[in-house]
């Protein structure tokens, strides 16, 4: 793929893991052409690469549809999420109080729902979720979660959608935080798996209206 063909790729790439580029819209190539002033030929093949990824679906002449994201894809990230970070907060919790302090002192660093753009909130969402995997100190654990990476962003910018959910969101993870400062390695449990579980309704709710 040729540098100019790289760009496309990543233009593109990055506002469908964004959300700017919603399921079932139709892309074309002189859209996407004219947006970056260049031709259509390395465009096709930015195309080509991301209906690979299953990101895409081609259809000549026509243009590429957004594939997606089907609450069954949903359900099945979220609950190998859940599996990695409780058990990554379990990790934590077994080294004690002050590892728990420590936890909830570095997750609290995060932008605030009210003062971010959408994609400042989807990265903060997911660097969020990656400090606490990271801070089991297990390496496999961090790279098996780094493989969700590009499922997990698409998935949380459909499902954190309206500024309203993302400061939902932003307030649950405070509240995650604010146990872990206090020890509260229990309280933290039923947050995250709360949590997580109303991403997933979120996503569910708002695929089952794209489908309509």
């Amino acid at each position: 793929m040729t540098a100019v063909a790289d760009r496309a790729y990543e233009h593109v790439r990055s506002r469908l893991l964004g959300g700017d580029y919603l399921g079932g819209e139709l892309l074309t190539e002189g859209e996407i052409a004219t947006d970056l002033g260049i031709s259509r030929t390395p465009v096709r093949e930015a195309f080509l690469r991301l209906q690979a990824e299953g990101f895409l679906r081609l259809y000549p002449k026509r243009g590429a549809l957004v594939v997606p994201v089907r609450p069954g894809e949903g359900r099945h990230v979220m609950e190998a999420r859940l599996l990695l970070e409780r058990h990554a907060l379990d990790v934590v919790a077994a080294r004690g109080p002050d590892a728990l302090r420590e936890l909830g002192a570095t997750l609290a660093a995060e932008p605030a729902a009210g003062t971010s753009p959408p994609s400042d909130l989807h990265t903060a969402d997911r660097a969020f979720h990656v400090r606490l995997v990271e801070a089991a100190g297990n390496p496999v654990l961090a790279d098996m979660y780094e493989t969700l990476r590009d499922r997990q962003l698409r998935i949380a910018a459909v499902a954190t959608g309206t500024r309203e959910r993302a400061e939902h969101v932003t307030s649950q993870h405070r509240a995650i935080a604010t146990a872990l400062r206090e020890a509260d390695a229990d309280t933290a449990r039923a947050l995250l798996h709360d949590h997580i579980n109303q991403t997933l309704r979120a996503l569910t709710d708002r695929t089952d209206l794209a489908a309509l």
